[in-house]
């Protein structure tokens, strides 16, 4: 019986996206890599648990759920945490940046300092640029100031990214623009924090990180894992937590990109597959006729 891995998710690292495994195992991934795999037969997703502390229950969660945690694991990871609001004493130095994921989709955010680029990377941005660096809470009441003046928000769905991703300008400096508009009306603005160091825009374009491009549009997007299914692929793009993957022969009317969101994959068992294709339910797109098994072989999880 092959062994049962459970993934822990997908990070940036300066080469590009890695997903991680429980014991401290990297997956490096590449273009061109197959990525295959199976859920465990009769398993179930369980609870990731908590800022590093496994769930006391093992509660199982829902299989359409991008955190994988019970409800009490859930308040416990946002009890102190920057993203919610609510710590307001640490003392790292914090980033102001605008994050840009296609047009008319900027949005405004912090990240702390030591972290550079990867929340960016994280969050799949396709260009972004500081506005600012400063203490925690002046670089949140900036982020506030920011959203209120120049209409732009803290949030952006993760299906309003995927959706234009093939569909992005061609240019660089067609895909700064916004950015460098937002940018300039930003740093004109008063009532910034006298703490917080505004910084010169210089727009950073991630299309070549992420392999966007040509990129072919997507047909769905998988909307989650069951018990027994396979997922593979020729892995084509990644931004933010998403795999592109090329299914070949998988789709009946002809070869078609699927979108595998890898926080899915999280609270699974999951095991190697000599053969690929997609069996778990996908969230066709427009254009997209179903989905079926794909011959393929794999050297391994990854």
């Amino acid at each position: 019986m092959a062994q049962a891995w459970r993934c822990t998710g997908l990070r940036w690292s300066a080469d590009g996206p890695v997903l991680r495994w429980d014991g401290g195992r990297d997956s490096a991934l590449t273009w061109g890599k197959r990525v295959a795999f199976g859920v465990t037969e009769g398993g179930v997703r369980t609870c990731v648990g908590a800022r590093g502390n496994a769930c006391p229950i093992r509660a199982v969660v829902s299989g359409r759920s991008t955190g994988a945690r019970c409800e009490e694991c859930a308040r416990l990871d946002r009890a102190h945490s920057v993203a919610a609001d609510t710590i307001a004493d640490d003392p790292r130095p914090y980033h102001v940046y605008l994050a840009w994921f296609g047009p008319g989709m900027t949005k405004v955010g912090i990240t702390a300092l030591e972290r550079g680029s990867a929340r960016l990377l994280e969050q799949g941005a396709v260009t972004f640029s500081w506005l600012g660096s400063g203490p925690l809470m002046a670089a949140r009441r900036t982020e506030e100031l920011l959203r209120a003046a120049l209409g732009v928000p803290d949030r952006i769905p993760y299906a309003d990214k995927r959706a234009v991703r093939a569909a992005l300008p061609g240019t660089v400096a067609e895909r700064a623009a916004e950015v460098e508009e937002l940018h300039a009306r930003a740093v004109a603005l008063g009532a910034w924090p006298e703490s917080l160091e505004r910084e010169p825009c210089q727009v950073v374009d991630h299309v070549g990180v992420f392999g966007l491009t040509g990129l072919a549009p997507a047909v769905g997007a998988v909307s989650e894992l069951v018990a027994g299914g396979v997922v593979g692929g020729e892995l084509v793009a990644a931004a933010g937590p998403d795999l592109h993957l090329d299914l070949g022969d998988a789709a009946e009317d002809g070869r078609g990109v699927v979108v595998l969101d890898t926080r899915l994959m999280t609270g699974w068992e999951l095991v190697p597959v000599g053969s690929g294709g997609l069996t778990v339910p996908v969230r066709e797109f427009k254009g997209m006729k179903g989905a079926g098994e794909a011959a393929g072989v794999q050297d391994g999880l990854f």
